[in-house]
């Protein structure tokens, strides 16, 4: 008996697979921009200038820094739109939570 083995694709849908998630200059760029990203924020917290807006700075690079992670990391780019919208649907909710909180704890008792 000799076995056979079945034939799930051609390799020109490996090539297009490994095309469509993106190159490894582009996941290097993207690493890079994350690592420059990452900098900026600890910069705006180390810079006393920045004290009366370090929130709001913070919590915008933060996003921007999830969305590439999620977006090329995690291959959402490539997924289905639907699924795009509902991630994005959870990160604004999550990013309008943390700022209600912020304006509820640190910014409403100083006008108290």
């Amino acid at each position: 008996m000799s076995q056979t083995t079945p034939v799930t694709g051609s390799g020109s849908d490996a090539a297009g697979h490994a095309e469509k998630q993106g190159s490894v200059a582009l996941y290097i760029w993207i690493g890079a921009i994350l690592a420059v990203l990452t900098f900026v924020e600890v910069a705006v917290y180390l810079i006393e200038a920045f004290e009366a807006v370090e929130v709001p700075i913070l919590i915008i690079l933060s996003t921007v820094k999830l969305l590439l992670v999620v977006m090329y990391f995690m291959h959402l780019k490539m997924d289905h739109r639907a699924l795009t919208w509902l991630f994005l649907s959870g990160v604004v909710l999550a990013v309008f939570m943390v700022s209600a909180l912020v304006v509820l704890y640190h910014v409403l008792p100083r006008f108290t």
